[in-house]
């Protein structure tokens, strides 16, 4: 959705998308959400093989995500402007889903707490 935004908008009669500053965030983004990718489908194989380190590996995924999530909401609202904030777009939105699934499925915050605590500290 950012990547196209960032595609399509012109300010200063250049694509944003055409920013090197703009590119970098976008590419840290990118990496950052492959690497929770990553630890998704790491936890997802202890899961499946009924491994004890799955529940470990669960938190560790839980916390990458939390992170990432809030990383691509925060940067896609800033990429996008003040518009990002409106209800026009669905940045916004996933703003809103990312904080209440927070609450409710732990923050990255109590995830690494539980991955330290899962680890004898």
């Amino acid at each position: 959705m950012t990547i196209d935004y960032l595609k399509q908008r012109k300010q200063f009669g250049k694509l944003i998308g055409e920013f090197q500053a703009l590119q970098h965030r976008a590419a840290h983004l990118y990496s950052e959400v492959e690497i929770a990718r990553a630890a998704v489908i790491k936890a997802a194989q202890l899961l499946d093989a009924g491994s004890e380190q799955a529940e470990l590996f669960a938190s560790v995924a839980k916390a990458k995500v939390a992170k990432a999530a809030g990383l691509a909401v925060r940067e896609g609202v800033q990429m996008h402007g003040g518009i990002g904030m409106t209800d026009e777009y669905d940045i916004g939105l996933y703003m809103k889903r990312d904080r209440a699934l927070a609450e409710f499925l732990g923050d990255v915050y109590y995830h690494a707490d539980r991955v330290a605590r899962l680890s004898g500290y």
